[in-house]
């Protein structure tokens, strides 16, 4: 699915649908220490009745394909016009902006197919409540953190809003880990491959790694950069409890960064080894083809020089071997021991072995 881009010239803060993008569908997991409520609603008014009546609301928009909805979310939380229209232009970079009554971050969210792909998770934190919106692709890496909110594990029930958030903001940088172990594995794998010979579709394989690679940075080098900042709030959205635990995200951001930097390398290491082998193999082919001419340079002299028309009976030094009875089987078997001569020499030389 194709991501439109905002018309230039429009106004700011403009909120236009992407036709192509699935109707949104609103889920709602209002909780607190005392319990859960969890629903799907079907009209944005009925989320009035809902916000603020529990410690926490967690409103999960999967969809963006209904600018109304979009800006009745907005009306009601009261989001600034400018993050909405980020949150529906889903070619964001990962930043974090501060907003009069709420913090607005933006994270891509990763996933394998053919290729690596990431897709746009907008968060807005208010005081007591979370807002997410998504939708580029079905499901997401947030289930872990669901799955958490249900079963009442760990502080995510007794905590706020801002712990909800780094609940959040941990699992998309989390879900990283087991996209670049299998890409690592992929590459290894590859490596030891190009070690043991020749492998076809090699350059395929790591031109493709390479982009995927490419997806990574540029969606981890700015992650790394939000969860710093959000470790810097001063507390006005984020209590200073929870910074220690962003601490961790941007720990972990960091060691993604750093681990995407080593796979680049690895990947124009791969590069370098392929083409290093095929550079070997043409030399192999081209000693092979040189060795052979050498050994046919001499032979192809003395038939050239017997295949001239001598005519023995004008002057006896016009190839008196002519008229010899065994001068066929005597030029062919010197030939023959100029043949093996050259080979063994070769050999001796080490010539004939293949390139390491």
């Amino acid at each position: 699915m194709g991501k439109k881009r905002p018309t230039p010239g429009e106004s700011p803060g403009t909120i236009t649908a992407d036709p192509d993008s699935k109707k949104a569908v609103i889920k709602v997991m209002a909780f607190g220490p005392d319990g859960l409520d969890e629903t799907t609603v079907e009209t944005v008014d009925t989320l009035a009745g809902i916000v603020g009546k529990s410690a926490v609301t967690w409103i999960d928009v999967d969809g963006l394909g209904d600018a109304k909805v979009v800006e009745g979310i907005g009306k009601i939380l009261d989001l600034h016009p400018l993050a909405l229209e980020d949150a529906i232009n889903l070619n964001q970079r990962p930043k974090v902006e501060e907003y009069e009554d709420n913090l607005f971050i933006v994270l891509r969210m990763a996933r394998m197919d053919e290729h690596i792909l990431t897709e746009q998770l907008s968060i807005f934190l208010g005081k007591n409540f979370v807002v997410t919106f998504q939708g580029e692709h079905p499901g997401d890496c947030l289930d872990p953190v669901r799955q958490r909110i249900r079963m009442g594990r760990g502080r995510i029930r007794i905590s706020g809003a801002s712990y909800v958030t780094y609940a959040l903001v941990d699992a998309v940088i989390d879900h990283y880990f087991p996209i670049l172990d299998d890409l690592g594995e992929s590459l290894e794998r590859l490596e030891d491959e190009l070690i043991a010979g020749y492998v076809p579709g090699a350059t395929e394989r790591i031109q493709k790694a390479k982009e995927d690679l490419a997806v990574l940075r540029r969606a981890l080098v700015p992650t790394r950069d939000v969860c710093q900042a959000m470790t810097r709030d001063e507390g006005r959205f984020i209590d200073d409890e929870t910074q220690i635990y962003l601490r961790d995200c941007f720990d972990h951001a960091s060691q993604l960064n750093e681990i995407v930097g080593t796979y680049r390398e690895l990947a124009a290491g791969l590069m370098d080894l392929y083409l290093t082998g095929v550079s070997q193999r043409t030399n192999d082919v081209m000693k092979v083809l040189t060795l052979v001419s050498t050994i046919f340079m001499p032979l192809t002299f003395i038939v050239g020089i017997y295949g001239m028309n001598f005519d023995v009976a004008r002057s006896r030094w016009n190839m008196p071997e002519l008229e010899h009875p065994y001068g066929y089987p005597a030029v062919m078997g010197i030939m023959l021991c100029i043949a093996i001569g050259l080979v063994f020499y070769f050999k001796r030389k080490g010539w004939l072995a293949p390139s390491r």
